[in-house]
């Protein structure tokens, strides 16, 4: 959410940023929360001469009481009575546009960074850099879910009974690996300096509207019947909830935290076969890391925080590449984004395992965190970023580090985490 002076004071600029995102539906609102804007302010301005007025003849009515002047005291009561009668409409009158402006605020898009490429959506992201050489050995490579099942490690069947499509049970050693790679990854960015937190699972809708668009919402989040309570569909949001309503000192700050946590997801449409078996799902687990800091330090951190991911993968042996996204691939709180993708051998391509979002101070607008500094209070920053996700991550690894006669290789800064294992073997 943009800060509504900016939005009075350069409402061209704000509308460029919304032809920018092709959200050219949404240009009007500019101008009628300007004028709901000036309407509530007028409202305000005759509220708060009411309330002054209110005081002073207050205090007459006092004195004239204790000079026994009756008359004149009651005069002046009818005038406060009057008073109070149109404070109360108008008090109704700010809580009701003050509302209406709220709602149109969370809608128009957050201000994009200069350097974001314009396009309207994901097919015009633009490719940064390389990382590792993308191989496409001589073998064939199955699909994940047929590699999965030599190791006996996958059961969608059994899944789709208990709960329906999209969800699976994980077997032996591939629910091991699965497992080792999230162990890894935490203790990766412990590594890194980031403090390790396991959030809660579910947030209330007020953290919910804090940290995402109404689109995003709708489109993801599970809500749980009867409460005000959402499961989450990724960790950050209960993470960057973590500070909500805060005053945080300058010197706490950078706060640096990678949090494990499931994952529930909607995942409404339909999606094609690439997306079949474990790639797009409505429950799976994640690492994940966030940062709260000064404006001015959120693109040193946004730097940083892809560079976390690409690294890891690098130590997996997965080749990944960085994509910038265009505008109109950017969710409305986001300031700036860079995708990572791991190569699929089979596919010949790369596919999404994780993305880096700079949100400026959008959520930290919403949710009130604020930055105690020398010269008074201000927003802060916020960040995000996937360390890894399996299973989708997992079909990257398995496609990397897979040899002719069906076995898995693991990597040496795995091994520790499954048990000294060199490779996994068909079953």
């Amino acid at each position: 959410m943009i800060d509504l002076k900016f939005l009075r004071e350069n409402p061209e600029l704000v509308k460029e940023n919304i032809k920018k995102k092709f959200q050219e539906h949404k240009l009007p609102l500019v101008d009628e929360v300007i004028e709901l804007d000036r309407q509530y302010r007028e409202f305000k301005q005759e509220a708060d001469t009411l309330r002054g007025e209110r005081n002073k003849l207050s205090k007459q009515i006092g004195a004239l009481m204790a000079q026994g002047k009756r008359d004149e005291a009651n005069e002046i009561k009818a005038k406060v009575t009057a008073a109070a009668a149109r404070l109360a409409e108008l008090e109704v009158l700010e809580e009701e546009y003050a509302e209406k402006i709220k709602k149109i605020m969370l809608i128009i898009p957050n201000i994009i960074d200069p350097s974001v490429p314009i396009g309207r959506d994901d097919s015009e992201n633009v490719e940064v850099q390389r990382y590792g050489e993308p191989v496409v050995p001589e073998f064939n490579i199955p699909y994940h879910t047929e590699i999965m099942e030599a190791f006996e490690g996958i059961d969608l069947d059994s899944a789709r009974k208990v709960a329906g499509n999209g969800f699976y049970y994980l077997m032996g050693d591939i629910a091991r690996l699965h497992s080792a790679i999230i162990s890894y990854a935490r203790d990766f960015m412990i590594g890194r300096g980031f403090t390790y937190c396991v959030p809660p699972f579910m947030i209330r809708s007020e953290v919910v509207t804090g940290v995402m668009s109404f689109a995003e919402m709708e489109a993801m989040m599970y809500k749980i019947e009867g409460e005000d309570l959402y499961l989450i569909g990724t960790s950050e949001h209960s993470m960057i909830g973590k500070f909500i309503d805060t005053i945080i000192p300058e010197e706490k700050l950078p706060q640096t935290l990678t949090s494990y946590s499931p994952c529930f997801r909607k995942e409404k449409g339909a999606h094609g076969i690439e997306e079949r078996g474990v790639y797009r799902i409505h429950q799976f687990e994640k690492q994940e890391m966030i940062v709260v800091c000064k404006p001015e330090d959120s693109p040193m951190w946004f730097d940083k925080l892809w560079q976390n991911t690409v690294d890891l993968f690098r130590t997996l042996d997965i080749p990944v590449r960085t994509l910038e996204c265009c505008s109109g691939d950017l969710a409305d709180l986001k300031v700036k984004s860079i995708d990572v993708e791991a190569w699929s051998p089979r596919q010949k391509k790369y596919f999404e395992v994780g993305s880096c979002s700079n949100l400026g101070d959008a959520q930290a607008r919403r949710l009130k965190i604020r930055i105690n500094g020398a010269d008074g209070k201000y927003f802060a920053h916020t960040l995000n970023n996937t360390v890894v996700a399996p299973p989708r991550m997992l079909i990257a690894f398995l496609e990397n580090n897979l040899n002719e006669d069906g076995s898995v290789n693991i990597p040496v800064a795995l091994q520790p985490y499954m048990g000294g294992q060199t490779k996994i073997e068909k079953k």
